[in-house]
């Protein structure tokens, strides 16, 4: 089948028809790096990341573009706060978000511009704006004037009359019309000069709408195939930069914008105010990041998705499940001597490209997964000829790959999820490891009272010992 994707801007599903043959650029609005990234920044990295790697392999060529907003009222404000400079400041907090994003197997993106390198892009596209008579300067600022662009709402499908009735105009601001918005902001007394800019209106620095515009028409030409993001950048933001750069070009921005939902926490909005802000930082000191990854895309990226900490429980499951499989594979295929090239079953294959394809489903395309799984541990526990098991083994690896799930060794992955997940719940795995050791030498001395004892002692504690070929193994019940 065709890949399909809900189009915002058509609001309706339509067969994918790239701009060149082959080829799709995408642009993804990143983040405003004032502060450490939240769960709602990990929803839009990690759909976004799955869209990439499955177009990739599926044998598209993807030019992916997402940027950093290093310079805004709230990055400047911030680092004031904090006696910093905001460049550094920011700066910091870009390294803060990729380490947060290696925990989550986000890949990089191809290119990731930074709004202060892209100052003269800006400024020349603001210059084609004011020559055609859809941007005007006042007092040092320059605003986009709104009703000069007809077609202003057609992503968002707002009504003007409606949006002036609740439209303001902030202090300091020269609009001439409240609806217009800022493409270059005047410098205010007291900014830091690396914040600042000059201009032919004057020192200052880009409006937040601007920087996007001209960082993606930089690298993937006036017209691209995918902008995406957050549902919350559809208006005012993706509105605006439409409206800017069509105005400025004449011609189409991107084809198609891709939107995901937003997360609740406890089908509460996340807020601040609330105090059920949760960054990625705050939920890797108890989760692992593949379980927060699996946790979100257990959900399709359009749709809302609750976060509660018995999704997080399941979708931990589901990844132990995975590696475990994984090392009862391996081993199935060490104990047999199989030395041959496994190949991946087409049929397996086929329906979840066809999952996949039906705009990013990732919820069901963990499902078929998870069903290959199924069949993989069937066909070990049956004794399968190696060949089977090895393809099967192949399967689940490879689609789980294309999630960014499975990437670990199983090994170390198991190792590294046991000893956090003690943590959680207090355990000491030198505790559990020397009890083992304690039940294994009752064993030897036939002292099966006592070996048992030392089964239920632990169990208490919410441990589970597992015996097998290689010895005794355990993990914490969740």
């Amino acid at each position: 089948m065709p890949l399909r994707v809900f189009n915002t801007l058509a609001n309706e599903k339509q067969d994918f028809k790239p701009v060149q043959a082959g080829r799709i650029g995408i642009y993804v609005c990143g983040i405003t790096v004032y502060d450490l990234a939240h769960i709602g920044h990990a929803r839009m990295l990690t759909a976004f990341d799955v869209a990439v790697r499955f177009l990739r392999w599926a044998g598209w060529q993807v030019t992916y573009v997402r940027n950093w907003t290093d310079v805004d009222d709230k990055i400047i404000r911030r680092a004031g706060e904090r006696g910093q400079d905001p460049r550094a400041f920011a700066e910091g907090f870009i390294e803060e978000c990729r380490r947060d994003m290696q925990a989550l197997n986000v890949l990089p993106a191809d290119i990731e511009p930074k709004a202060t390198e892209h100052v003269p892009e800006m400024l020349e596209l603001i210059h084609k704006l004011t020559a055609r008579g859809h941007a005007y300067a006042s007092q040092g600022d320059v605003y986009f004037a709104v009703r000069s662009f007809p077609p202003y709402l057609k992503l968002s499908k707002r009504n003007l009359d409606d949006l002036l009735s609740g439209a303001r105009v902030d202090p300091g601001e020269q609009k001439r019309d409240p609806l217009d918005f800022a493409l270059w902001k005047a410098a205010k007394p007291g900014e830091p000069a690396s914040v600042t800019w000059e201009s032919p209106w004057g020192p200052g620095r880009p409006g937040w709408h601007i920087e996007c515009s001209a960082m993606c028409q930089k690298y993937l030409g006036t017209t691209f195939d995918v902008h995406g993001g957050g549902k919350d950048l559809v208006f005012p933001h993706h509105e605006n930069e439409i409206a800017q750069s069509e105005a400025a070009s004449g011609q189409e921005l991107a084809r198609y914008w891709l939107h995901n939902g937003f997360v609740t926490l406890d089908a509460e909005k996340m807020s601040k105010s609330l105090g059920n802000f949760k960054t990625i930082r705050d939920l890797l000191s108890h989760w692992d990041g593949e379980a927060l990854r699996a946790f979100l895309l257990s959900t399709h990226y359009r749709h809302p998705i609750n976060f509660t900490e018995p999704a997080v429980v399941e979708a931990d499951r589901r990844v132990d499940y995975f590696y475990e499989s994984l090392a009862k594979g391996d081993a199935y295929l060490v104990a047999k001597k199989f030395s041959g090239e496994p190949k991946p079953v087409a049929e397996h294959v086929q329906s979840f490209r066809e999952a996949m394809e039906d705009d990013f489903n990732t919820a069901e395309g963990l499902a078929r997964i998870e069903k290959v799984y199924g069949l993989l541990n069937a066909r070990i526990d049956a004794k399968a000829p190696p060949a089977e098991v090895a393809a099967l083994l192949h399967t689940s690896r490879t689609l789980s790959h294309v999630l960014g799930l499975s990437s670990r060794a199983p090994a170390d992955a198991i190792r590294e999820r046991r000893r956090l997940a003690a943590s959680r719940k207090g355990i000491d795995p030198g505790w559990v490891e020397e009890r083992i050791a304690a039940r294994l030498s009752a064993r030897k001395s036939r002292d099966f009272a006592q070996a048992d004892a030392i089964r239920t002692e632990v169990a208490a504690r919410g441990v589970e010992l597992r015996d097998g070929p290689a010895g005794t193994d355990w993990r914490v019940l969740l």
